[in-house]
């Protein structure tokens, strides 16, 4: 089409690459805990904060951070995102201690609020919607090269240097995606509106506040003392966005876009799996290295499974989609990924890999199917001018669905661990594994490691129901359009006005 942009595909490379850095520190940072843990003197309640702090920030400011790239420069606010996302990776490298740690996480989610949501935006305005699956399947394959590779190359920083390496794996990558954005990319921006900061900070303290809720659930409980506050704050600040942004002749955010069918269908269902998925990764490397004693390096690898049948999923999922549409292929999709996870209820201290493997090779394939057709298929219903808020009320949907996954399994995973050790084991054994590792007593650690691992079934039990009420709802909630008949809201519009 005499429309496409001529470098599109130099686009994704740089979108690519700004995706990437996200997933190469989440991923190393999970790979980095045990180590991290031992150094800094971490308490199990820090490195929740460590972990959650990131996803706060991050949550509370994804709605504000599409509009403002939507208002001022979608590649402007992702180059802003990116230099502040590495400088704080650089910082990271001098912490030590708890607090540091957790301030630099808070930057980094800053930074991460930034480049997310432009990233998708420009990538739906430069793609139209002929091509913007081949698009969708390359980032998420590559977001799949980083979920493989950080953990590997995390875990060989660890054992040659320490954890504080990690970060520094994020500065080059950065450094490479700001020179190729600056020279490669055009500016994209939506026509001027009115401003709405009522939406804004009403979106923000709602936000913030829900997921400090979420976070607190586990040491606070969910409806006593501070975290009722909490949550009042949370559901005033959320009701108040809600009916000020359908009655102010400029919202910030298009809550329409929820009468879409696949907007709405699409955006829960990956809240669901959110949910499933959200402690997934930190459970099971918790095990591969507490319970089956890998080093870090190894439990990087033992990651791969996952990965390659990701890119083996996202390279059919596509064409799937098109033969079969989208809904079939997230139905799919989600099936496999709640077998992934009956499989791995199974898992006992002494399984050993293989089972964990298969688990996880099916959960990449699941996943390879699922997501990149969900995103696909609600991605297609924003209009060019709200791309970026919109893939932001996506992306905010999702993490909402992460805190609020990581909060529940944690707490889950943390309970059920206490409740199976021994009520005459010592205190620091019944509040963690790693506390049970410290002490030399090869029976309460073997003790620890049943318990961890009976903790962990529950856990997995949750995350199968999660991802099968997702199944349901998107087969139910979605419909398939028809690709030869683009309507006005998916018609590409925003490359006629890039310079």
């Amino acid at each position: 089409m005499e429309n496409r942009n001529p470098r599109r595909w130099w686009i994704l490379v740089v979108l690519c690459l700004s995706t990437l850095v996200l997933v190469v520190d989440n991923m190393a940072l999970t790979v980095a805990v045990p180590s991290m843990t031992e150094d800094i003197g971490a308490s199990t309640q820090d490195i929740q904060w460590i972990l959650d702090s990131y996803i706060l920030v991050f949550a509370g400011l994804l709605l504000i951070s599409g509009s403002l790239g939507d208002r001022f420069g979608r590649r402007k606010v992702m180059l802003i995102g990116l230099l502040l996302f590495g400088a704080a990776s650089l910082g990271a490298t001098f912490c030590s201690s708890p607090g540091e740690m957790i301030a630099i996480r808070i930057a980094m989610g800053v930074g991460g609020a930034l480049i997310m949501p432009s990233t998708l935006s420009i990538l739906i305005t430069v793609f139209d919607e002929e091509e913007r699956g081949k698009a969708m399947a390359a980032w998420g394959s590559v977001s799949m090269l980083g979920l493989v590779g950080s953990p590997v190359l995390g875990g060989v920083l660890i054992d040659h240097f320490s954890w504080h390496s990690i970060f520094l794996i994020n500065v080059p990558v950065v450094a490479l995606a700001v020179v190729a954005g600056l020279t490669l990319m055009p500016e994209s921006r939506a026509p001027w509106q009115k401003p709405d900061p009522l939406g804004a900070v009403l979106s923000a303290v709602g936000m913030t506040a829900l997921v400090w809720w979420i976070i607190e659930i586990p040491q606070h409980g969910a409806f006593e003392g501070r975290s009722v506050v909490t949550l009042a704050v949370a559901v005033v600040a959320l009701l108040g966005f809600v009916i000020w942004e359908n009655v102010t002749p400029a919202p910030m955010v298009p809550l329409v876009l929820f009468k879409h069918r696949n907007f709405s269908g699409g955006s829960l269902s990956l809240a669901l799996v959110q949910i499933g998925n959200g402690g997934l990764l930190l459970v099971l490397t918790q095990y591969l290295q507490f319970v089956l004693g890998y080093s870090p390096v190894k439990a990087g690898v033992a990651f791969l499974p996952m990965a390659v049948a990701a890119l083996l999923g996202n390279g059919s999922g596509v064409k799937l989609a098109e033969k079969i549409g989208n809904r079939y292929v997230i139905l799919s999709g989600m099936l496999v990924m709640a077998a992934s996870f009956g499989l791995l209820t199974t898992v006992s201290a002494d399984s050993g890999f293989t089972v964990p493997a298969v688990a996880l090779a099916l959960l990449g394939l699941g996943a390879g199917l699922a997501m990149p057709a969900a995103v696909a298929a609600l991605m297609g219903t924003i209009p060019a001018d709200k791309a970026g808020v919109g893939s932001a009320l996506n992306d905010t949907i999702q993490q909402a669905g992460t805190a609020l996954g990581i909060a529940i399994l944690g707490s889950l995973l943390t309970s059920g661990y206490a409740a199976e050790m021994p009520t005459d084991a010592p205190e620091q054994a019944r509040q963690s594994i790693t506390g049970a590792l410290a002490t030399t007593d090869s029976a309460l650690i073997g003790t620890a490691r049943e318990a961890f691992t009976a903790s962990m079934t529950t856990t997995f039990t949750l995350s199968a129901i999660g991802v099968l009420a997702a199944a349901v709802l998107a087969t139910l909630v979605m419909r398939d359009r028809k690709p030869q008949q683009p309507t006005e809201a998916t018609a590409p519009q925003e490359p006629q006005l890039v310079a």
